[in-house]
């Protein structure tokens, strides 16, 4: 056990496969590697079923993160029983151009709003907000991103930032050192960069410079760019070691992205199984590995992912990290969260909807 810590570092996230805990779900959510679990929309029936399948996690794992990719837009996993039905960080970035300060002030409801939901439902987190920017040719980013200025991404995202803190809920700027300029969807293959460190730090990576004291997670692209490093940035120490932590000051957590992504554990030309993918991602400087969609059917890649991390872990190949799993730790609310009644009914709530909606941003309930 690591010295100062009530469990070693816990540095996976996985995912669980339906609306209800299995016994499969149960025996990988228990075992001491864990860290977090990551919800998606086939996790999703109704409210009072997210809170029971939360409390279940909790009551097996109290120190588990439990998270979600919510951002709003096309990308939000709730959308049904009364969630608001969040805008894509590009109409917020459409507003600026129109009124800069209501759209902050609508930046950062929509934060209040999308941590308030999530967390009245037992969600500790979610990977949001984007910092990649609009060059108009990317499908996989584009109306995910505010803007194609950095300087407006960042204020925006600064605003939604300090609504979701409001609420109780850390945040994760994605995706290091941006993903919007490459026109390649790493979902299905490895997009290419290949511009100079110079030219990505005056441009897409200055949210993360300018935010590297409020941001408390990070999480990095599935991107090469081949004339800084020539593996992708979240396999990189060159990109989280030495940019991100030592030239940009960064201190929080450091997620990576999806594993099972198709740019997710090609290193150096070679496909890596699952555990030496985490491995190699934690080495490059990650706190934490995500695997995701592997607990459907048998979901033997999650526990190779797991045999394999253990089994490594002795030989060795991984050592727990203390600097890690606090900052792992520091990412869960430090307040109980509102019931759902209580909370629809709080001033803060209800205003941060009426700003939302006066701004022509979000459906009413149950739309």
């Amino acid at each position: 056990m690591t010295a100062g810590l009530a469990r070693p570092h816990a540095p996976l996230i996985i995912d669980v496969a339906a609306t209800e805990l299995n016994d499969a779900d149960r025996r990988r959510i228990a075992n001491p590697l864990v860290g977090g679990v990551i919800h998606f929309a086939r996790n999703w029936q109704d409210r009072a079923q997210m809170s029971a399948l939360n409390a279940e996690i909790k009551a097996i794992r109290p120190d588990l993160l439990i998270c979600v990719d919510h951002e709003g837009g096309r990308v939000q996993r709730f959308r049904t029983d009364g969630f608001t039905r969040l805008p894509s960080m590009r109409a917020l970035g459409e507003l600026w151009m129109r009124d800069a300060m209501r759209a902050t002030q609508a930046a950062t409801a929509a934060g209040q709003v999308l941590a308030a939901e999530l967390r009245a439902c037992g969600i500790d987190f979610s990977f949001a907000p984007v910092l990649d920017l609009d060059y108009g040719g990317s499908s996989v980013i584009g109306d995910r991103s505010f803007h194609r200025d950095p300087r407006v991404a960042a204020l925006l995202a600064k605003s939604v930032m300090h609504g979701m803190l409001q609420m109780g809920m850390r945040n994760c700027g994605k995706h290091f050192p941006g993903h919007g300029f490459v026109t390649a969807d790493s979902h299905v293959e490895i997009p290419v960069d290949r511009r100079s460190l110079k030219a990505i730090l005056a441009d897409d990576a200055r949210p993360y410079d300018w935010l590297a004291g409020t941001l408390t997670a990070v999480m990095p692209a599935h991107v090469i760019y081949p004339k800084v490093d020539r593996r992708p940035a979240g396999f990189s120490s060159r990109w989280l070691k030495d940019i991100l932590r030592n030239r940009l000051a960064f201190d929080g957590a450091i997620f990576s992205d999806d594993l099972s992504m198709e740019a997710g554990r090609y290193i150096d030309g070679e496909l890596l199984s699952y555990a030496d993918a985490a491995l190699a991602a934690l080495d490059a400087g990650c706190d934490l590995a995500m695997l995701c969609n592997q607990s459907i059917g048998d979901g033997r890649p999650l526990d190779e992912l797991l045999e394999g991390f253990a089994a490594a872990a002795r030989a060795g190949r991984w050592q727990p990290d203390a600097k890690s799993e606090v900052r792992r730790r520091a990412l869960r609310p430090e307040t109980p969260p509102l019931d759902w009644n209580t909370l629809v009914d709080s001033a803060g709530y209800r205003h941060a909807r009426q700003v939302l909606a006066q701004a022509g941003l979000a459906a009413p309930y149950g739309a």
